[in-house]
């Protein structure tokens, strides 16, 4: 798994608010575009520098458009970009107090220690 590639996805959707409706809207064509557009810029860097090779693998191009958080933790996403991201988008459509965290919590409770591993 390129690791580094789906938390740079996180990273850089969770940042614009833009992107995250995006996103939610339309996930598979925003990663699909994110993948070819932005995927090889360098992370912060305004100067037009870029790399050539990165590239989502299928299990993660999947889990990112399904909004498959849980598959997504499993793969090693960092699991606070998958959630601060995911709340942006989802906790809209909870009428409790901390809905969808509490819904991530569940869909992610199977989990047992070790976690996968998170390092880039």
């Amino acid at each position: 798994m390129s690791k580094y590639l789906v938390d740079k996805f996180l990273y850089t959707v969770d940042r614009d608010a833009e992107l995250v409706e995006r996103y939610r809207d339309d996930p598979r064509g925003t990663v699909a575009w994110w993948e070819a557009e932005r995927a090889n810029a360098v992370l912060n860097c305004h100067t037009g520098e870029a790399s050539t090779w990165l590239r989502f693998t299928d299990a993660e191009r999947e889990a990112l458009a399904e909004h498959d958080y849980v598959a997504l933790f499993g793969l090693g996403a960092h699991p606070f970009l998958t959630l601060t991201l995911f709340i942006a988008m989802f906790e809209r459509d909870h009428t409790e107090p901390l809905g969808f965290q509490k819904q991530y919590a569940v869909r992610l409770a199977h989990f047992d220690l070790p976690y996968p591993d998170i390092a880039t």
